[in-house]
Formats: structure tokens, C-alpha cells, sequence
């Protein structure tokens, strides 16, 4: 009788645990890719402190949080500027908030604000 019971626990948890599984991860999209509608201008900033600015090559080294969007920890780190005009914006040791994302290969700064 023990046995019997136990055996249709076990089956009953099997056959019931798929159905609310189902449910609730239906329509989910579980890539690691950020979605489309996340637009650069829009999506979230990360924390950082500049540490070194080359306006010859466009280079800012960062110290930076955690940069989800492109799965990477935090860390000190050169980055390519999208544009001059952030090069000199900032100087060595100016807080800032920034959008890393990966262009055609290349991380880049694609946003960059002084952190207020």
C-alpha cells in the first residue's frame, strides 16, 4: 500500500508540474540578445569613471559596472568613442553614465552623459 501511494505521488506531481511550467514561460522570449524595441537612446546607462582619454585614437578607458547588454562583468577597460565629441566632453576622473554596445565587431560608447 506504501508503495502505491508513493508511486502516485510521484505521478501526480510529473504529470501536473509540465502544465504550470507551460504556462507561465508561454510567449517569453528567452534569448540573451537584447530585444529590438530597446533602443540605444533608450536603454539603461552603467555607471563608470574615466580613467585615460586619447583623442589621437578615440580610445576612453573606463572603470565600469557590469555591462549586461554585452556580457561583461565590471572591470577597467578601452573603449572606442562613436563620435569626438565625447572625447571632449570628459576629463580623467569625471564620473559618467554610458551605453556600451557592440559596433560591426568593435565595443563602443554609443552614449555617454557627466553623471550628475
Amino acid at each position: 500500500m506504501k508503495k502505491m501511494m508513493i508511486a502516485f505521488a510521484a505521478f501526480g506531481a510529473v504529470a501536473v508540474t509540465p502544465a504550470f511550467a507551460g504556462d507561465d514561460m508561454a510567449g517569453m522570449n528567452m534569448s540573451m540578445k537584447p530585444a529590438a524595441s530597446m533602443a540605444s537612446s533608450n536603454a539603461a546607462l552603467t555607471d563608470a569613471e574615466v580613467r585615460k582619454i586619447d583623442p589621437a585614437s578615440g580610445m576612453i578607458t573606463l572603470k565600469h559596472g557590469a555591462l549586461r547588454n554585452v556580457g561583461m562583468p565590471a572591470m577597467t577597460m578601452a573603449f572606442k568613442a562613436k563620435d569626438a565629441s565625447m572625447v571632449k566632453q570628459i576629463h580623467e576622473g569625471d564620473k559618467v553614465k554610458v551605453r556600451i554596445e557592440d559596433v560591426d565587431g568593435t565595443l563602443t560608447i554609443v552614449r555617454l552623459e557627466k553623471a550628475s
